[in-house]
């Protein structure tokens, strides 16, 4: 009886103990996932600032407000698809 109660609960931590290490991959995985994001985030805002800079400029050329409202228009755009994908699922 002892024995069997002793097989028992070492399964049950053999078992916690490879969802722990399960847990670990994901949670190193998603850390990897969360820093190659921030790394685009900022590419991303780099080239932004870069382009609208670009733009002042060259003002009298480019209608800087037909930009941004393009810019935000596409944001709406892009939350609306989101949106609509989180739907579907």
């Amino acid at each position: 009886q002892n024995e069997k109660e002793l097989q028992d609960a070492v399964k049950q931590q053999e078992e916690r103990m490879l969802q722990l290490i399960d847990k670990s991959g994901e949670v190193m995985r998603l850390k990897a996932e969360v820093s190659e994001l921030k790394h685009l985030l900022q590419r991303a805002e780099t080239e932004a600032k870069v382009l609208w800079e670009e733009m002042r400029n060259k003002e009298h050329k480019v209608d800087t407000a037909y930009i941004q409202e393009r810019v935000v228009l596409r944001q709406e755009v892009n939350k609306l698809r989101l949106l609509l994908m989180e739907k579907e699922d």
